[in-house]
């Protein structure tokens, strides 16, 4: 149950930590700890930082998808 739970999350919420964790070859809840700390030191200035990252990610794969539509 909890497996389900933290999956669907991490499916629905952008996916931002995943991305940078398989990235950078640690587990994304390293990277989420992480993000949580810098957050708290640097008075939440990050979540700019994650919001534009996850726009980046929708955009790329808007594009993606758009370019495989077109040739199939």
């Amino acid at each position: 149950m909890i497996h389900q739970i933290k999956n669907l999350l991490e499916k629905r919420a952008f996916g931002v930590c995943s991305y940078l964790g398989q990235k950078m070859g640690i587990a994304s809840a390293r990277v989420r700890i992480y993000f949580i700390y810098i957050s708290f030191v640097a008075l939440g200035s990050p979540v700019i930082f994650y919001l534009f990252v996850a726009f980046w990610l929708n955009i790329k794969n808007y594009i993606r998808n758009k370019r495989n539509a077109i040739w199939e």
